[in-house]
C-alpha cells in the first residue's frame, strides 16, 4: 500500500485501474440489450453502486478490505430475472473490458476471479439439493 492507494505491482493493478475498469464495464452492461434492463431496474443510484463495486474489486484483487456488502442476498432479490446464460453474458463483457483496459496478466487474473465469483453466485442462487427420501 502506498499512502491511501493499494496496488498489486506484480499484476499492474491499482485502485485507479480498477475504478476505470468498473466504470467502463458497467457502461457496457447498461448498454447491453439483455443485461441493461435488469441492472437499470435493480440499481437506483449508479454512482454509489459503482463505488461499492470498485470497493468490492479492490477488496478481492488488492486485499483492501473496503467492501462490506453481501453479494448473495443482493443478487437473490433479483433471482427471478437472473439466469445462468446472463452470467455468461456478464462474463463475456467482463472479459472484453478487462482485455481492453488491463495488461494481459491483470486481465487474466481478473477474469479468473470473476469466473469463480460467478460460479459461487450461481451455486448460491440456483443449486438445490433434492429432498432426502426416508429410509424404508
Amino acid at each position: 500500500m502506498i499512502g491511501n492507494v493499494t496496488t498489486d505491482d506484480r499484476l499492474g493493478i491499482d485502485e485507479n485501474s480498477l475504478r476505470t475498469l468498473v466504470e467502463q464495464f458497467y457502461a457496457r452492461v447498461r448498454a447491453d440489450a439483455a443485461l441493461g434492463p435488469i441492472f437499470d431496474d435493480a440499481i437506483h443510484d449508479w454512482p454509489a453502486h459503482l463505488g461499492q463495486l470498485t470497493d468490492f474489486w479492490s477488496s478481492v484483487m488488492l486485499g483492501s478490505g473496503r467492501y462490506k456488502g453481501q453479494p448473495v442476498p443482493a443478487h437473490h432479490k433479483h433471482v427471478a430475472r437472473i439466469s445462468p446464460e446472463l452470467f455468461e453474458r456478464w462474463l463475456a463483457l467482463w472479459d472484453e473490458t478487462s482485455n481492453a483496459l488491463m495488461t494481459p496478466a491483470a486481465a487474466a487474473a481478473l477474469q479468473a476471479k470473476a469466473r469463480r465469483i460467478a460460479e459461487s453466485l450461481q451455486l448460491a442462487l440456483f443449486f438445490r439439493l433434492a429432498p432426502r427420501q426416508a429410509a424404508g
